[in-house]
């Protein structure tokens, strides 16, 4: 039940359920992440260390930089909250607007730091 608990808290934050929605579009590094949800870095690196924690997100270095995805080994529950969450998406008003605006940046071709 801890673990079940862990990953409910985990997921108890809009910003939390915004990055989750974001990395269902592939991996990441922090800066697409805090320039799709015009936050700061400091902000969304604590968000991202309290999902790796519960075990959503996993890492991976890349030179100086840390790129974020959807952690492959989750639990059945995280499989679930986390396909939940793709197919609600469309009718999250604010998870459309992050995706638009990771779009745009990728578009552009303009990464803030990597």
């Amino acid at each position: 039940m801890e673990t079940t608990a862990r990953c409910f808290k985990a997921l108890a934050d809009p910003i939390r359920l915004r990055i989750l929605a974001l990395l269902g579009e592939g991996e990441l590094c922090v800066c697409d992440l805090t320039a799709a949800l015009g936050l700061p870095q400091s902000t969304v690196s604590r968000h991202l260390a309290r999902l790796a924690a519960a075990g959503f997100v996993a890492s991976r270095r890349s030179g100086t930089w840390m790129r974020y995805r959807l952690a492959e080994g989750a639990t059945a529950l995280q499989r679930g909250v986390l396909g939940l969450l793709a197919r609600c998406r469309p009718g999250l008003a604010q998870a459309e607007r992050d995706l638009a605006a990771l779009r745009a940046l990728k578009d552009a071709g303009k990464h803030a730091c990597c």
